[in-house]
C-alpha cells in the first residue's frame, strides 16, 4: 500500500514538514492530527478546499482528523500575510459561523463513531488565565525568533504595525496543538503553506513541554500556474455554500481555468487516479476543453453532490450550444417595481452580480459582451420591459462566460 506522503506528494499537495523522516515513520501506523479553521465566514471557501482534501486522503489511509473550529483564535486575528488588522467579530458571530462550518465539513469527511471528529479551541482559550498562561506557556517562546516569522512581515511592515493582541496569535495557535496532544494525542498539524511559522511553534511546544514525538506538515497554497491566488471571482471568493457561490457558477470557474492549471487542480481538487490525472493534463488544443469538463463536474459533485453537478453540467451544455434552457442557471428575481424604477441593462448587470459597477457594465456594453435574450446591448440606455420575458424568463448574458436568468415575480 503506497505510503500516505508519497499519496499527498504524488497529487501536489506537500510543502514543508518538520522532521521528514520521523513523520514518514509515524504515519505507518494510525496517527490523530488536525487542521485548524478560523471561523471568519459563515461559510468554508476554496482556499480551504485543499486541506479538506488532504484530510480525506488521510482520512482514507487510516489517519484521526480532528477538525479544530477557531472559536477562540479568531477573537484575535491572524496577522498572516495581512497587510491591516481584522476586523474583531462577536461572540455570537463566531459561535453563528462555526455550527455552519461544522455542518460544511460533514460531506468531507467521515464524522460517525469517532472516525473524525469537531473540536473548538474556544473551550480552552476563551477561560484562560493571562498571568498563568503567560508564566506556562509565553515563557516558551523567544521574542526574537518571533520576530523572524513570515507570518508577522506584512504587518511589521504596515502603516499601524503589529499589534500586541496579533503577536500573541502565534501563542495561542502552538497551545491548540498542546491541548490537542494531551487531550486526543494528537501528533500532528497539517495546514496551508503560509501557516509554516505557526504551526512550528506548536510542534516545537509539544516536544518541549511533554518530550513527545510532534510534527508540522504544510500544503501548497491553491496558486495559478504564474502565481496567482485562485478561487478569486468577480464577485469575491469562491464559496463552497451554493447559497453564496451556485453550483452552476462553482462549475463555470472549473470550467474556464487556465490550460496550465487543469492536471493541477485535478490531482489537488478530485480523487481521480493519478494515471487518469496525467491523461486529461497531457490533452492538447481543443481537447483541453473534456479535461476542464471533468475537472468542472467531478469538483462541483464532491461539494454540492451529484445531482447539482450534473444540472449545472446540462445548463452550461445548453447555453453553449446556442439553448435557451436555462433553469440551472443562477436567477436573479425582479419585481414590477423595480421595472418601474431604474431598469436599465446596466444596472441589471449590476444587481445579478454579473457586473462590479456601472461603469464595468457600460464598458462590457462597449466591448460588445452583453445580451439580453438573444441581441446583443450596447446602448447604455436601454431597459429591461416586462413584454421581454417568456415562460422561462429572461437571459442576460455578459461574455461567453457569464450568465443570469432574469425572472418577474
Amino acid at each position: 500500500m503506497t505510503h500516505i506522503l508519497d499519496t499527498l506528494k504524488e497529487r501536489g499537495f506537500l510543502a514543508q514538514m518538520t522532521f521528514p523522516e520521523e513523520l514518514y515513520e509515524q504515519l505507518k501506523e494510525p496517527t490523530t492530527f488536525y487542521v485548524g479553521f478560523d471561523p471568519t465566514a459563515d461559510s468554508l471557501h476554496i482556499g480551504h478546499y485543499i486541506p479538506i482534501m488532504a484530510m480525506a486522503h488521510m482520512q482514507k489511509a487510516g489517519h484521526k482528523p480532528i477538525a479544530l473550529m477557531g472559536g477562540g483564535t479568531a477573537m484575535i486575528g491572524d496577522p498572516s500575510g495581512k497587510t491591516d488588522m481584522r476586523k474583531m467579530m462577536t461572540v455570537e458571530t463566531i459561535d453563528n459561523n462555526v455550527e455552519c462550518i461544522k455542518k460544511q465539513m460533514s460531506r468531507f469527511l467521515d464524522f460517525s463513531e469517532g472516525q473524525a471528529i469537531i473540536v473548538n479551541n474556544g473551550d480552552w482559550l476563551r477561560n484562560l488565565n493571562f498571568i498563568e498562561f503567560m508564566r506556562d506557556i509565553g515563557s516558551m517562546f523567544s521574542v526574537n525568533t518571533m520576530l523572524r516569522a513570515d507570518c508577522y512581515k506584512a504587518r511589521m511592515e504596515s502603516e499601524n504595525g503589529l499589534s500586541f493582541l496579533e503577536f500573541t496569535y502565534m501563542l495561542m495557535q502552538s497551545y491548540d496543538f498542546l491541548e490537542l496532544f494531551k487531550r486526543y494525542g494528537c501528533r500532528l498539524e497539517m495546514g496551508g503553506n503560509d501557516q509554516w511559522s505557526n504551526m512550528l511553534g506548536g510542534a516545537d511546544l509539544v516536544r518541549r513541554k511533554e518530550q513527545e514525538k510532534a510534527f508540522a506538515c504544510t500544503f501548497q497554497l491553491l496558486l495559478t500556474h504564474d502565481g496567482r491566488k485562485m478561487g478569486k471571482t468577480e464577485k469575491g471568493a469562491l464559496w463552497l455554500d451554493p447559497a453564496k457561490t451556485t453550483p452552476f457558477d462553482f462549475y463555470q470557474y472549473w470550467r474556464n481555468i487556465d490550460d496550465k492549471d487543469v492536471e493541477k487542480c485535478l490531482g489537488l481538487l478530485t480523487f481521480l487516479p493519478m494515471d487518469e490525472v496525467r491523461r486529461l493534463g497531457a490533452l492538447e488544443g481543443s481537447e483541453i476543453n473534456e479535461a476542464k469538463k471533468v475537472l468542472a463536474y467531478e469538483v462541483t459533485k464532491l461539494v454540492h453532490g451529484e445531482e447539482e453537478a450534473q444540472k449545472a453540467a446540462d445548463a452550461a451544455l445548453a447555453l453553449f450550444a446556442g439553448g435557451m434552457n436555462g433553469a440551472d442557471v443562477p436567477s436573479f428575481e425582479l419585481t414590477a417595481e423595480m421595472l418601474s424604477g431604474d431598469a436599465r441593462v446596466t444596472t441589471m448587470l449590476v444587481l445579478s452580480g454579473l457586473c462590479k459597477s456601472q461603469s464595468d457594465a457600460r464598458n462590457q456594453m462597449k466591448a460588445g459582451a452583453v445580451s439580453l435574450g438573444d441581441e446583443k446591448v450596447t446602448d447604455f440606455g436601454a431597459v429591461v420591459t416586462a413584454d421581454m420575458f417568456g415562460e422561462d424568463g429572461l437571459m442576460l448574458k455578459k461574455g461567453k462566460k457569464g450568465f443570469r436568468r432574469l425572472i418577474l415575480k
